[in-house]
């Protein structure tokens, strides 16, 4: 496939993404962050893929494919693990707290 026509996919996804996203309304910020979890973890599996596909090749396509894939691993990572502790700090918002030490 044509390295332009991928790069303007991802430029039209990217518009329709932050249109799509500045429109959500705040209550649903937590679930939405969620599914993006879910996400995060889907492009973690591609990265891990890509890391793997690479030692299939020779010369420089290995070590490119081994690098972007490594930085994909850590960055999804880091996303994951931030969308799960930003999830359940907001979800903690919505516990009540126990008043049976007080009498």
């Amino acid at each position: 496939m044509n390295p332009i026509f991928l790069i303007l996919i991802f430029i039209a996804s990217s518009i329709v993404g932050y249109f799509i996203i500045k429109n959500v309304p705040s209550l649903l910020h937590t679930p939405l962050m969620t599914g993006m979890n879910a996400l995060a973890g889907i492009c973690l599996l591609g990265a891990v893929v890509t890391v793997g596909y690479s030692y299939q090749t020779e010369g420089a396509d290995m070590l490119i494919g081994q690098v972007f894939g490594g930085i994909g691993i850590i960055l999804a990572t880091v996303n994951v693990v931030a969308g799960f502790a930003v999830t359940h700090r907001m979800l903690k918002m919505f516990k009540h707290k126990d008043n049976s030490d007080k009498k």
